[in-house]
């Protein structure tokens, strides 16, 4: 595969952890680095390594994330989420837990532009709302 834009790091990210969501909700055991594997379509070691911390963070922390969440959204159920919203928003945190307050702008603007290209028509407007109230 060779060199990937940041663009393109984001959505293989995003796709790594709906994956992952997808295989624990129907109980599945899995490999992340399998999974990244065949996303990312090169071996665990080349991923770059920003990648490979956002999507084990997310995951290694997910109740305590999902917690943040579910505090900031009391009329929703982070569970009744689209899955690949979720996914958004959690890569969106952990990437804010790694980057820091100054990236808070940036780190919405992926997420209301990864909205935009692969949910439904408004749905970017709630990904920003919670994403400017949490981070």
């Amino acid at each position: 595969m060779g060199s990937i834009g940041r663009n393109q790091e984001h959505e293989l990210i995003m796709i790594c952890i709906y994956d992952a969501l997808t295989h624990i909700s129907l109980g599945d055991e899995f490999s992340i680095e399998e999974t990244m594997e065949n996303i990312f379509q090169m071996p665990f070691d080349e991923i770059p390594l920003f990648s490979k911390q956002v999507v084990v963070k997310s995951l290694s922390h997910l109740d305590e994330i999902v917690s943040v969440f579910q505090k900031n959204m009391p009329k929703w159920k982070f569970s009744r989420l689209n899955r690949l919203e979720q996914a958004i928003l959690l890569m969106s945190y952990t990437h804010f837990q790694i980057e820091g307050p100054d990236s808070k702008r940036v780190i919405i603007d992926v997420a209301v532009r990864l909205s935009k290209k692969f949910l439904d028509d408004t749905d970017y407007k709630f990904v920003n709302a919670i994403l400017d109230n949490v981070l």
